[in-house]
């Protein structure tokens, strides 16, 4: 089958990685892709946030099944506009995607379906929301209510951070996202990321990761898009996930349903876990970047299959099989990220590094110019491995990290440390 995949980030190259090894595959694109990518599928220029042209892509090279790896074309619509053409699709429609796309919206459906998760409040003016800040006090949690490309959300430690926060988004640094607020009550615990695949019904979890947000070593300095994951997140133990599954996931997916607005793709539940319990943290409407890198390093081919039973209803019949092995990937970034950073320096050494079933670099933000690799994002590389242990996964990778030439670029050194003694 012809197959279409848009995004241009480490998650779609992991996503066309996986799906490159499916025998379904005859033609696989992604749009727009990056230089990485190119190695493994076609590229091509495409507005992905206008539902009309990618229809039209589609139609032009008879693409059979579409999966949409960012939020953004799916808070804009681009999933419904492919499935109102009869195209095959695998995302969320933009009212299911609020899930991600608002804040707001995703405590209500916790609060309407009984799903464990900070007590909160939501507002549209900063005054009231610094009165509430100072009646509740610190540590306290201030997210930007829309989409901030990962970079809305201040856990504030004490009063001062918080009340700045609102200042910060009310004086537009996060743009409409930050219209309106979310103040949440400070969850303590330990973070992992849950990934449930449904086809609007049936739920089918597809693994589990741990990000590390924080830009520095021993999870220090500002938060991130993500400086590296591991899977699975040893925190998330069977009967925790259970219970997630049971008492946040499920009872979302039939509450959407129960509104006429079923979800269809995969869900991310990102999940504070404390004393053997968890509780929402957020949802995201998409695989998370960088987990989706460790989830399809295992996953590999058999994810097209999944994601196939997902979009056409069948997920029931659907099953994972999976290798009892762990995946681990490091962020290689700009020098200065998340602050201000350099575009264009010059990456050496990749053509040497190991392209299997265990090994991997995926690109996040690179570009080919003139036969050489390019960095043009803050991150730009997720060096990834695969193991039996997640030492060994641990060690596969940063062995890879030490042999890319890059000096315009950094990461850290502890990823999955959390997990390894």
């Amino acid at each position: 089958m012809n197959i279409l995949i848009l995004g241009s980030g480490g998650r779609e190259h992991a996503l066309a990685w996986a799906v490159s090894q499916n025998p379904k595959t005859d033609k696989l694109i992604v749009a727009p892709g990056n230089a990485g990518i190119a190695q493994v599928a076609e590229c091509a220029t495409l507005d992905i946030l206008d539902g009309a042209a990618v229809v039209a892509f589609c139609e032009e090279q008879a693409i059979d099944f579409v999966i949409v790896g960012p939020e953004a074309p799916l808070a804009a619509g681009v999933a419904d506009a492919l499935r109102e053409s009869g195209i095959l699709t695998f995302g969320p429609s933009a009212a299911a995607a609020r899930l991600e796309a608002s804040k707001g919206f995703t405590k209500e459906i916790c609060d309407a379906c009984g799903a464990p998760t900070a007590a909160w409040a939501r507002f549209t003016e900063a005054e009231p929301a610094k009165t509430y800040i100072r009646e509740k006090g610190a540590p306290i949690v201030v997210k930007a209510d829309g989409l901030a490309a990962g970079k809305g959300v201040i856990v504030a430690m004490t009063e001062a951070e918080a009340l700045a926060a609102i200042d910060e988004m009310f004086g537009g640094s996060f743009g409409a996202a930050g219209a309106e607020v979310v103040i949440e009550e400070f969850m303590a615990g330990e973070e992992a990321s849950f990934f449930v695949l449904t086809d609007g019904e049936a739920c089918l979890p597809v693994g589990s990761a741990q990000d590390h947000k924080r830009v520095g070593d021993g999870d220090t300095g500002p938060n991130t898009g993500g400086m590296g994951a591991y899977s699975p997140a040893p925190v998330l133990t069977d009967a925790i996930a259970k219970q997630a599954l049971d008492e946040i996931v499920l009872p979302t997916v039939r509450e959407m349903a129960r509104r006429g607005t079923p979800y269809q793709g995969v869900l991310y539940a990102g999940l504070m876990i404390e004393n053997g319990r968890a509780r929402l943290v957020e949802y995201n409407v998409r695989f998370g970047d960088p987990e989706c890198q460790v989830l399809m390093m295992r996953l590999g081919a058999q994810a097209l299959d999944l994601m196939l039973a997902c979009a056409e209803g069948r997920l029931r019949e659907a099953k994972v099989n999976w290798a009892d092995d762990h995946a681990l990937t490091v962020v290689m970034a700009a020098q200065g990220y998340p602050g201000d950073y350099a575009k264009g320096s010059q990456i050496r050494g990749l053509e040497e590094l190991p392209e299997d079933s265990r090994h991997m670099v995926f690109h996040a933000g690179t570009a080919a110019r003139d036969g050489q690799i390019i960095a043009t994002g803050g991150r730009v590389l997720n060096v990834t491995a695969r193991g039996m242990t997640l030492a060994e996964a641990q060690a596969e990778a940063y062995a890879m990290v030490d042999r890319i030439d890059w000096p315009g670029g950094f990461c850290r050194r502890d990823i999955g440390w959390r997990a390894l003694p």
